[in-house]
């Protein structure tokens, strides 16, 4: 995925469900939201991201109900 230039490494996915399960089965760490997708990603690509300055979310599974938590929000 190419956003502004930037390559990013990330699994996408078809939903935030999807996507929070995901980093059960893969080396992925973090759950996000970014430009319309559902990603997920490592550590140090979720720290590039946010080092750029480009608004995501973090995706959180809080009993059943998925939460964001805004990076970069403006």
């Amino acid at each position: 995925m190419q956003t502004d230039n930037l390559i990013i490494r990330a699994t996408e996915h078809q939903n935030a469900h999807e996507a929070i399960q995901h980093l059960a089965v893969s080396g992925d760490e973090h759950a996000i939201f970014l430009d319309g997708k559902y990603l997920s990603a490592k550590q140090i690509e979720v720290d590039r991201i946010a080092a750029t300055g480009i608004e995501f979310a973090y995706l959180v599974d809080n009993r059943d109900t998925i939460m964001t938590i805004p990076v970069n929000d403006r």
